[in-house]
């Protein structure tokens, strides 16, 4: 009868000494660290500046026009404008609505700002569509001798809405005062029709949201 030797049988390994069970481990820790990482980077907030109303291009950025606002953007807070990067002459490129963050794509010199303003007395009236901020087109009729006007065409394609006044109505009733963003090319061509007496109205333009 054979009698085996036990004390030179292998005892099996700790279970925590297997490389697989340590890999688990890493594994484990990694994501949780992961998680509350993107927890706690989601619960930090960054000042960054937000309309206080709408804006239109070539409006500086100051005073009443933006505040700041605390918002988690986490990555993302680089593309909009913080206190820190705040300079005097800033102004809009582009419409900002009210409430809105402003991107740091919307942002641009006044030194740089490549439109200006002119008020236009429309002939006939207002779209109740038009208000602040909406991206209109600018037609003009020339006068013709004899006081009749030529078909109009498109005089500014881009503009903008920067203020409307309406008068007093009186007894033909009254019209609207329009303080319009236009680039300054095209500066020339409004202020002549506008000294030809032409008759200037304004059009939403195709795929204005207002």
């Amino acid at each position: 009868m054979t009698v085996l030797d036990t004390s030179t049988r292998r005892r099996p390994r700790a279970f925590w000494s297997d490389a697989r069970f340590l890999l688990g481990i890493v594994l484990i820790a990694a994501s949780v660290a992961g998680v509350w990482f993107v927890v706690v980077s989601a619960r930090q907030t960054v000042p960054v500046f937000a309309a206080a109303r709408t804006i239109v291009p070539g409006e500086s950025l100051s005073g009443d026009a933006i505040r700041v606002v605390e918002v988690a953007l986490g990555q993302a807070g680089e593309a909009y404008l913080a206190p820190t990067a705040r300079q005097e002459d800033q102004v809009a490129t582009r419409t900002i609505e009210a409430g809105e963050l402003v991107p740091q794509s919307a942002v641009g010199s006044l030194s740089a700002s490549s439109v200006t303003t002119v008020v236009v007395r429309s002939t006939v009236d207002v779209p109740s569509s038009v208000a602040i901020g909406t991206d209109v087109e600018l037609w003009s009729a020339p006068r013709l001798e004899g006081g009749a006007y030529d078909s109009p065409r498109v005089l500014v394609g881009d503009a903008t809405v920067s203020s409307i006044a309406q008068d007093e109505p009186m007894i033909g009733g009254g019209s609207s005062a329009l303080e319009l963003v236009i680039p300054r090319e095209d500066v020339a061509a409004v202020l002549s029709a506008m000294a030809a007496e032409a008759a200037l109205s304004i059009v939403p333009a195709a795929g204005a949201g207002r």
